[in-house]
């Protein structure tokens, strides 16, 4: 037997070393990456008066067209996926991040509904794949252990999204009339422009393999390579599970009803918070941006402490049910009083909303059994997230009809309300009796390696 490249008992300093600088080099760009692609596709929100007054955008197409984003990322997510593992990281993420730059600035160009409608499919296609090509691409650079640090890394720049596109986007705003062009041309123009700038620049820094890498030396590249091989091995000769079934699964269907209702609610406040801040009246587009960031900045604190205060908690589902329950008393009370009652109220309903998803993804990777936990959050991801499409739409056909957002404020509330019977029946740990769901040999059901099988989607 050959010896190995490296003694055992130094492994761990030089795989300890290699993550270290994985973490300081590669993942401030994925953060800046994924800053940048929440600014972009929900930019659209702080102009949804402008769209009207110049194209002749009503609120029903308005929602329809913001919504029109989560069709197109959701039917080429897959898709995208697979040819990211086909050429790398450095050139599909790169050649994401370009062409949904490309999509906005081709924005700033909008004179009708359907260019509306057709630019809002567009950039959901060119993004698609982007967060899942990113998780994918750090689960080919880290270990498990090492993983779940990357992960809080990287949805952090999600969170400080929330903060800073307000305060930019009604900045750019600003510049309406300058050069006879209109505000929020130039906030497409610009935010477009920078995008395909950060990926170029992405193109130059991102290393698609640890092989590659020339910061890491021999020893620490040997040593990552095995740890992230031993976490593969673990996977291989996974037994397949039907999408379908998954579907009817019991937990998976709680799961899906209950992240279905959290997005309804985040993505109807990414929306339509602007237009509700400009009832206030008075403020300048840089005003509405600096206020519509206080629900972020309320949600990120709410979420830090609320995941200290319940990571050693046994039960988080009481937890999940009473941010459920604040969230729809949030959009209820927004229903009432005046415009600055309103904001409070709907930063309430975002705090609820955000510590909500804090609580339930836990709950959803530990009451899956393992068999079935990779396929089954991906489908209740991928499924969740169409509330990004039903919310915005639904608020604006209501918005037309009513003169109001009212309904759809009732519409969250009781959403929120049948989620917290959802979670309720959510387990909180990993059942193993659950064999029938999977099509598998009687020998697929013990692993060689020791290791939890995990299946794969047929």
């Amino acid at each position: 037997m050959s010896e190995p490249s490296e003694p055992e008992a130094s492994r761990p300093g030089a795989e300890s070393r290699a993550v270290g600088k994985f973490l300081r080099r590669m993942m401030p760009l994925l953060v800046l990456m994924l800053l940048v692609n929440n600014l972009d596709r929900t930019n659209v929100g702080f102009i949804e008066e402008e769209l009207q007054a110049d194209v002749g955008i009503g609120a029903t197409a308005y929602g329809f067209g913001a919504g029109l984003f989560f069709i197109g990322y959701a039917l080429f997510e897959v898709p995208s996926n697979m040819l990211l593992e086909r050429f790398g990281a450095r050139v599909w993420l790169t050649r994401i991040m370009i062409t949904w730059g490309l999509v906005i600035v081709a924005m700033c160009f909008i004179h009708n509904v359907t260019t509306f409608y057709v630019l809002r499919f567009l950039l959901g296609v060119a993004e698609a794949g982007f967060f899942p090509g990113a998780m994918l691409y750090i689960t080919q650079w880290l270990p498990d252990s090492s993983r779940g640090r990357a992960t809080a890394i990287f949805l952090g720049g999600s969170a400080a999204a929330g903060i800073v596109t307000g305060p930019i986007t009604g900045a750019l705003l600003e510049l309406h009339g300058a050069g006879g062009i209109a505000g929020w041309r130039w906030m497409f123009a610009l935010e477009g422009t920078f995008s395909v700038v950060v990926g170029i620049a992405a193109g130059f820094f991102l290393v698609s393999r640890i092989e590659d890498a020339p910061w890491l030396t021999r020893d620490e590249k040997d040593a990552l390579s095995v740890a992230v091989a031993k976490d593969q091995e673990a996977r291989i000769g996974a037994p397949k599970v039907s999408r379908l079934r998954l579907l009817f699964h019991r937990q998976v269907a709680l799961l899906i009803g209950a992240f279905f209702a959290m997005t309804l609610t985040g993505y109807a406040i990414t929306f339509w918070l602007p237009s509700l801040i400009e009832d206030i009246g008075g403020l300048s587009s840089f005003q509405v941006g600096l206020l519509s960031a206080i629900p972020a900045v309320c949600s990120m604190v709410a979420m830090y402490s609320m995941s200290h205060f319940t990571d050693r908690a046994p039960d988080r589902r009481p937890y999940l049910a009473l941010m459920l329950v604040l969230s729809a008393i949030g959009t209820f009370l927004a229903t009432l009083g005046s415009p600055w009652f309103g904001l409070a109220a709907i930063t309430l309903a975002g705090v609820g909303s955000k510590c909500a998803a804090t609580l339930f993804w836990p709950m959803a990777q530990s009451g899956l059994d393992l068999r079935i936990a990779a396929p089954g959050l991906a489908l209740v991801n991928s499924i969740g997230n169409l509330g990004g499409f039903v919310s915005p739409t639904l608020f604006g056909y209501l918005k037309d009809t009513t003169g109001s957002t009212n309904g759809g404020l009732y519409t969250l509330s009781a959403a929120s309300l049948l989620a917290v019977v959802a979670a309720m029946f959510i387990r909180g740990a990993r059942a193993t009796s659950e064999r029938p769901l999977l099509e598998t040999s009687p020998e697929a059901h013990s692993n060689p390696e020791g290791g939890a099988q995990r299946p794969v989607v047929s």
